[in-house]
């Protein structure tokens, strides 16, 4: 838990983004097809896991009751061909009454309207004005995707922001993830370094790596006498 919230922390203070998060992770870690409802936020924290299926969000609304305050809630489709998995209603007990910091959806949502025109951080595939049904499933959940999805979001990290979702599974939040985090941002400032003062190539700058090669930049008041 502790290492969980350094890294939380670390991400937050420095706001790493979802494209750092992913490198540190070898180039995973995002959620396919989800994307940001509303521009501007930025959200990290610990997932809490809900799912659907059957083309019903019974589960959905018995499950999320549970939620934490500051979580980020991640809602699965593990199976609702296609129907929104729910709208602005849940969207608002979820963030207003149930105080998570976020709303992920791998599934499509309804009253895109009301979405928007709250500017709620909500993350989802799309919308649909056709929802799920609300009734006790008729069938059990497929266990081999059920198992695979909780073993990925359980004791999870996620962040949020206008690229995309990003989830650091609970066994690499670790010490060394936090040295790659730190590691990751003081390379993106030499890049930047590199291309903004140098004016080099980012050939040069990412593909050879010539600063390894070259003294550092001085800045304008390096050397200078104080007055």
């Amino acid at each position: 838990m502790t290492m969980l919230l350094n890294v939380v922390d670390y991400i937050r203070r420095n706001r790493v983004s979802t494209t750092e998060v992913a490198d540190c992770l070898g180039k995973t870690g995002a959620i396919p097809g989800v994307v940001a409802v509303n521009r501007g936020h930025f959200r990290v924290g610990k997932v809490f896991w809900a799912y659907a299926w059957d083309e019903t969000n019974w589960p959905v609304h018995e499950q999320i009751e549970a939620v934490p305050e500051g979580a980020i809630v991640v809602v699965d489709d593990l199976g609702c061909g296609g129907r929104a998995v729910f709208g602005d209603l849940v969207a608002k007990y979820l963030l207003l009454y149930r105080q998570a910091a976020a709303v992920v959806v791998t599934g499509t949502l309804r009253d895109a309207h009301r979405l928007v025109k709250e500017n709620w951080p909500i993350w989802c595939a799309g919308f649909n004005p056709v929802g799920c049904f609300n009734r006790p499933p008729s069938v059990p959940v497929d266990a081999d995707l059920y198992q695979r999805r909780r073993e990925l979001y359980t004791g999870a990290v996620a962040v949020c922001d206008d690229t995309g979702v990003v989830v650091i599974p609970e066994q690499v939040l670790s010490a060394e993830f936090l040295r790659k985090l730190e590691l990751i941002e003081a390379q993106e400032d030499i890049w930047y370094e590199c291309v903004d003062r140098r004016k080099w190539s980012t050939y040069r700058t990412i593909c050879l790596k010539d600063y390894l090669n070259q003294p550092p930049v001085e800045t304008p008041m390096e050397g200078v006498a104080d007055p």
